[in-house]
Formats: C-alpha cells, sequence, structure tokens
C-alpha cells in the first residue's frame, strides 16, 4: 500500500473531529460511579468473557528493569494494597529480569487474589514452550491466568504462530494442562492485530489506545470495533503517551516515546482509554512513578466528557504518533532489517518478517 493511500484510509478518521468517536467511547458505559466494583477506591471491570474481575489499572512489569529488587518488591506490594490485582509482564523484558524481580516481588502476597499475565515472543511450538516453563519457574507460580503471544506486527509471523507447529499448539496443550487458564495476545499494528482476531477467538486484545494515535489517524478504532463484535476484553498499553519525541525536543524522561506527566495531564489520558467500549484496564509506561499517578487517575475516574475529548483532540494536534511508522511498513509489506525504534525494549532483535 502506497503511503498516500495508506494516511488518506486513516486520515478519514483523524481529521473526522469527533466523528466516528461516540461510536467506541465510553458515553456508552453506563455513566454511574459505582458500576464498577472497587477495591481500596480502585475499580475493577469484568474482563470479557472470562469473568474474571481485574483493576483498571494494571502493574507496568517492564518497570521491574529500573529498580533495584527492594524498590520492586515495595513497589509491587504497595500496588497491590492500593488495589491493583492485575499484574502484566514477559520475559522480553530486561532479557528476563523483570520475571526474576517479579517473581520474587510478589511473594508474601496470597496467588489466588492476583491475576497475573505473561507473554511470549515464540512463534513456533517448542520455542514457545521453553519460554513458557521458564516464565512459570522465574515467577515462582503453576499457572498464569492470561498468556499472550507478545508484539505481533505483520501478518506472517501470526500464521506462523497459529499454523501446525506453532506457538498456539503449545498454548492450548497448557491450557489443557491447567497452566493458563485465558489466551490473548498483544500486538502493535493493525494488520497484525486483525489477523490474530481473525484466525483465533482470543479472551483478550492488548493494543496501544492512546488519544494521540486515537485523534492523529484512528489507531485502534478497528481493534475495538473487531472486540465489541467478538466480546473480546481490550487491554490497553500506551494509555499515558504523548507521542513520539520531536526532533530536538529534550528528553526528560529516558524513554522511547513522550509520555503525559502532570497528574491533571494523567487524569485526562487515562479517562480518554477507559471511556472506550471494551477497554477494560490501562498498563501506564514503565515507570513506578507514573503507575503511581495512573492509579489515583483510576481512582477518580468518571466517563470522558465532550469538552474534554475536545480538549485531547487539541493537545493531539501538537503530537506525533508513534505507530505510524509500523503501520505503513506493515501496509506496505517487504522487509524490515532494522528496528523502528532502536531504543525501545520491544525491538530486542531484528524481525525480518514482511
Amino acid at each position: 500500500m502506497k503511503r498516500r493511500t495508506f494516511l488518506k484510509a486513516v486520515g478519514s478518521i483523524a481529521t473526522g473531529g469527533t466523528l466516528g468517536v461516540q461510536s467506541i467511547l465510553g458515553a456508552e458505559r453506563p455513566t454511574s460511579k459505582d458500576r464498577d466494583e472497587k477495591v481500596a477506591g480502585l475499580p475493577r471491570r469484568v474482563l470479557g468473557r472470562t469473568g474474571q474481575k481485574v483493576s483498571i489499572v494494571g502493574f507496568p512489569g517492564l518497570a521491574l528493569i529500573h529498580y533495584d529488587q527492594d524498590r520492586c518488591n515495595t513497589g509491587l506490594h504497595d500496588a497491590f494494597k492500593r488495589g491493583v490485582n492485575y499484574f502484566d509482564v514477559a520475559p522480553a523484558y530486561g532479557n528476563g529480569e523483570a520475571e526474576i524481580k517479579m517473581g520474587i516481588g510478589l511473594q508474601g502476597i496470597d496467588r489466588s487474589r492476583i491475576f497475573l499475565a505473561c507473554k511470549t515472543k515464540m512463534r513456533d511450538k517448542e520455542g514457545a514452550r521453553k519460554e513458557l516453563e521458564r516464565s512459570l519457574e522465574r515467577l515462582k507460580t503453576d499457572y498464569f491466568d492470561l498468556y499472550q503471544l507478545h508484539h505481533l506486527r505483520w501478518p506472517e509471523e501470526v500464521k506462523q504462530a497459529l499454523g501446525p507447529n506453532g506457538a498456539m499448539e503449545t498454548i492450548l496443550k497448557a491450557k489443557e494442562q491447567g497452566k493458563i487458564k485465558y489466551l490473548g495476545f498483544s500486538a502493535h499494528t493493525t494488520k497484525g492485530a486483525l489477523e490474530a482476531m481473525k484466525g483465533f477467538r482470543f479472551d483478550t486484545v492488548m493494543f496501544p489506545i492512546n488519544f494521540v494515535e486515537f485523534f492523529k489517524m484512528g489507531f485502534g478504532k478497528p481493534i475495538l470495533e473487531l472486540a465489541n463484535k467478538q466480546g473480546a476484553a481490550v487491554l490497553a498499553i500506551k494509555p499515558l503517551s504523548k507521542g513520539a519525541w520531536p526532533e530536538g525536543a529534550e528528553r526528560t524522561r529516558k524513554w522511547w516515546y513522550r509520555t503525559t506527566e502532570t497528574q491533571d495531564e494523567v487524569n485526562l489520558a487515562m479517562r480518554f482509554t477507559l471511556s472506550q467500549k471494551c477497554v477494560v484496564a490501562g498498563i501506564p509506561p514503565s515507570f513506578l512513578d507514573l503507575l503511581d499517578k495512573a492509579i489515583e487517575a483510576g481512582r477518580s475516574y468518571n466517563p470522558i466528557t465532550k469538552d474534554e475529548t475536545q480538549k485531547l483532540q487539541e493537545m493531539a494536534k501538537t503530537c506525533e504518533s508513534v505507530f505510524r511508522r509500523e503501520e505503513e511498513q506493515v501496509a506496505r509489506g517487504g522487509l524490515i532489517h532494522q528496528p523502528v525504534y532502536p531504543d525501545s525494549p520491544h525491538e530486542c532483535c531484528p524481525c525480518a518478517y514482511a
């Protein structure tokens, strides 16, 4: 697909003002403040058809690579005390460091009171089996509440994972054995996500859902619409993203994309994401101070208003998309020899899928 054709397709959403927004925004959700169960003041929502209840703010396991073990222990226990029961991690985070630290840090918390989610970047059956077993050992558990194919981008890798001798064979076998309860995936491109959703009936869909990407190019809208039809729960990543760092801008935080920083901006960003239909929870960027702000935003959550939505639209005009380049590369096809964002923790190795 040519760049002009791609931009035209997504531009009809991005330039349409509020057109199309109300069809997926939480204005359609019940507006009663007590519609969600609360624990320590933080709401919990039902995770789609699983029936499980998870906190609307998830713990970002990737954050643990930034701190020593004592600080990780404190951060994990403090989050749990403040109502967080959904803990997300993956072996790709710090080459296993996050898993190891989380496995140690969660000790002392009743396993039955947390919802533990992990992932695999392996696309083949044997690779996924080895990674799953290692993750269970590192996290000191005999099962995962949710296990996901991690960081899908290209349709070809989805087909491999879902095909003969693919990772899904391992995952389904592990589910039969009681090592996994529910199945999901995370994706960074529309084509990758849609290919996965059309190929298998997943319980959860993890995808970047934030005001910048939505208003710049309608990113996430097709995923939300299909998830709604399928009854899948959406787990939002990058909810506090403020887009790519502008060229020449001072990087006030050592991270591959900008984030909202003030509590007011965090409140607005989280409210936008959590107000979208099918979104059950949001996982903030991987820093404990931003997790604290996200929890506060979750505690004070109300569905976003029209005026607040317009304010975020204006903010988005000054921001640049983080995912446009990936979307365009995958839409065009062709081999990709270099990471899109070399400093992203997701780019631990180049991928040759087209």
